[in-house]
């Protein structure tokens, strides 16, 4: 199958499925997953597909701004955004691992999935997986109390020495950050 084939295949898939591992693309197809990456470059580039921790998704038109956080609807900026794969494929956007934790509280088991971005690398990780910054003294001038993530828990220890703030796991921060916004609240 040519390239351009391929394309129009995956295109189709795509929008019958709405999510896809690349390992799965890469059996339909019989190329290598290497192939399927460099395959769908141009759909990520248009903005037809998202890319998600192992696979894609259709980047859908949602009845939210996808340039709002749908949690607090500041600007969302890509260095900090925090996308929630949902159970019936909806993605939805967080500003932040602030907002992007307390969501994925509030959705519970309608959550599929959920990535981020390392702070250092920014490159996409899967949030459960990550570790978790907060009470730093580096201001990203996004929500507060600010959490940062990490794809290595080293990478968080060496940004501690140097910004301050504790390190959590994904089970601890979302509790953290609930507990800051409740005494924020009183």
């Amino acid at each position: 199958m040519l390239p351009a084939e391929r394309l129009k295949y995956i295109k189709k898939l795509i929008r019958d499925k709405k999510y896809m591992k690349i390992s799965d693309l890469s059996q339909a197809l019989g190329v290598s997953e290497m192939t399927i990456h460099r395959d769908i470059k141009p759909l990520i580039e248009t903005g037809i597909i998202i890319k998600t921790f192992g696979g894609i998704a259709l980047a859908q038109d949602s009845i939210y701004d996808k340039n709002t956080c749908i949690y607090c609807n500041r600007n969302i900026s890509d260095r900090l955004a925090y996308r929630i794969i949902l159970t019936n494929h909806d993605i939805e956007i967080a500003c932040c691992a602030h907002c992007g934790l307390l969501r994925h509280r509030q959705l519970g088991s309608y959550v599929r999935q959920s990535i981020c971005y390392d702070f250092f690398k920014q490159t996409t990780i899967s949030a459960p997986l990550a570790s978790y910054v907060m009470d730093t003294s580096l201001d990203m001038g996004c929500c507060q109390p600010q959490v940062l993530t990490f794809k290595r828990y080293d990478h968080a220890e060496k940004f501690v020495k140097g910004f301050g703030g504790h390190i959590y796991s994904f089970q601890q921060a979302i509790e953290v950050i609930s507990e800051k916004m409740e005494d924020y609240n009183v």
